[in-house]
């Protein structure tokens, strides 16, 4: 159980597959070129799963070593866009005091239990069991609790921050379960309508944009009870 995906059951194979299969913005297509003897280098230096990806690319150095090492197959423009891709996957947690429809007294009521944002929260909030405890503790009405259970529960999906988290309530994507089960055509025109009619944010949001949020949250373990 966990706030995020753990990196540890994606093998380096399924990454690969999943690279070569999921939307990928033109920014990002270059991990795709020369795949197979790029991760059959990485699996040859013991790398087995994305959670030893993720270590070897952050670890100092490392990146600049490979692209002298290996220039003709790493380079270090490359190394770089693989590691904000991996790292992607572990979203920043959004700040309890971000999201405008939670009241101010909610906010500082959790901060004073040590909570500020979905990362801490969620094991809170993760079973009815536990929401109930954090009910009884701060006061917050139930009511109050489920809201932060569902924008917690959305902002564990990379890229899903407090105001887009706010738009997935508005059209009725309230967990991530639904979330992964969408349709990105019907999101698409709904998420776009709700933005239209609120303004959330300035533009038309892509329907690209739409397939790698549900790609995303078909990654997430579905652990939340409601």
């Amino acid at each position: 159980m966990g706030y995020y995906i753990d990196l540890t059951n994606i093998s380096l194979e399924t990454y690969r597959q999943k690279l070569l299969n999921f939307y990928l913005p033109p920014s990002r297509m270059i991990l795709r070129e020369t795949m197979d003897e790029r991760f059959g280098y990485f699996s040859t230096i013991g790398i087995k799963n994305v959670e030893e990806l993720f270590r070897y690319l952050k670890k100092k150095g490392n990146i600049e070593k490979l692209s002298k090492d290996k220039g003709e197959l790493f380079t270090e423009d490359y190394l770089k866009i693989l590691l904000r891709e991996v790292k992607s996957m572990l979203p920043l947690p959004n700040r309890l005091k971000d999201f405008a429809d939670i009241s101010e007294v909610t906010v500082q009521k959790l901060e004073q239990i040590g909570i500020k944002n979905t990362k801490k929260l969620y094991d809170r909030i993760v079973t009815p069991e536990k929401r109930k405890e954090l009910e009884e503790e701060t006061g917050i009405s139930n009511s109050e609790i489920m809201k932060l259970t569902r924008l917690t529960d959305l902002s564990r999906i990379k890229y899903v921050g407090y105001t887009f988290a706010h738009m997935l309530l508005g059209v009725g994507i309230d967990t991530a379960e639904k979330a992964a089960e969408a349709d990105p055509v019907e999101l698409h025109e709904k998420i776009n309508q709700i933005n239209s009619e609120k303004g959330y944010y300035k533009g038309h949001i892509g329907l690209n944009d739409m397939k790698i949020f549900v790609e995303a949250a078909r990654d997430i373990q579905l652990e939340v009870e409601y």
